[in-house]
């Protein structure tokens, strides 16, 4: 069963539409998934509805910015005039704690891909007591560098326009690159899976295709910054479950060196119950990859192993 609600933003004006997939009987544990930038949680609902089958309650939102929690077209890919990182987190936690409320005493995951890897990694910083583990997909590990030069680009181009203001150079800076290693390419989203009907769809789509504001970006970039700091890793118990999974062609993951860097810090921490995959030849959103069955059934797994 699919439930919709909404609940009010951090921000104080903003609705944000979220979703529960209900199994049939009993639920035997919850993961909360976070989604990622240009997009918005019911393109998860497959997966979803797979996890049901399997008894697991599967809960999220749309960020704000975007799909359903957006009020006008101008706030696609704008956070808040104040604080957007927080906010975003807040939100998430929001989440969890609705969804605690109605399900309680029941082992609790979360989920977190590509824009929604990096808050999902900030997030277990601080809010890691009560969850049974967390996966962190389509992640990778943007330079110090690159993070302060685009937040200073963030700010420079403010200043002759405003934190709505959408910048197709920025835009392109930052995205521009993820198709290269796929040249030829058929479209501009050929990174995203060599699914191309996946692709096809998600270039029709208006939730996927908007150009971030500044704001945006931004508070993305400021995001990364906190979830790459070793020093708030650190704060994680050594103990806490955590699955790294990527694909291995997939940009975002600098095509997995990024993520085996990450790996490798946890390692360095001294996390404890870390584990990394990477499929080969997949791109960014593997649960629409071709091979999206292995994945599926690999995170099923992992997530029975946790409880």
């Amino acid at each position: 069963m699919k439930e919709e609600f909404t609940y009010l933003s951090k921000d104080g004006i903003t609705n944000i539409h979220a979703v529960h997939w209900i199994p049939d009987g009993k639920v035997k544990a919850i993961l909360q998934i976070v989604h990622g930038m240009d997009e918005y949680i019911e393109r998860y609902e497959e997966f979803a509805l797979f996890l049901n089958e399997q008894g697991y309650l599967v809960a999220g939102h749309d960020h704000l910015g975007h799909g359903q929690s957006v009020r006008s077209e101008e706030d696609l890919g704008f956070f808040a005039e104040q604080n957007g990182n927080e906010c975003l987190l807040s939100d998430i936690h929001a989440m969890r704690q609705k969804t605690t409320e109605s399900y309680p005493d029941i082992p609790y995951f979360v989920m977190g891909h590509s824009m929604g890897s990096f808050l999902i990694r900030q997030y277990i910083q601080d809010h890691f007591d009560g969850l049974a583990g967390c996966i962190i997909m389509g992640t990778g590990m943007p330079t110090d560098g690159s993070l302060s030069t685009g937040k200073k680009l963030c700010k420079i181009i403010s200043v002759f326009h405003n934190w709505r203001y959408r910048s197709h150079f920025l835009n392109k800076m930052i995205m521009g690159a993820y198709n290269k290693k796929f040249a030829p390419t058929r479209t501009s989203a050929d990174w995203l899976t060599k699914n191309t009907d996946i692709v096809d769809a998600y270039l029709q789509d208006p939730f996927c295709t908007f150009c971030f504001t500044l704001n945006g970006y931004y508070n993305m970039f400021l995001s990364i910054e906190q979830a790459k700091d070793p020093t708030k890793i650190a704060k994680t118990p050594k103990s806490f479950p955590i699955f790294l999974v990527s694909g291995g062609d997939d940009p975002v993951g600098q095509f997995g060196s990024g993520v085996n860097e990450l790996y490798e810090l946890f390692q360095k921490i001294g996390m404890e119950d870390c584990t990394m995959r990477l499929y080969l030849n997949d791109r960014h959103e593997i649960l629409h990859e071709t091979d999206k069955d292995t994945v599926f059934h690999d995170l099923l797994r992992w997530l029975d192993s946790k409880q």
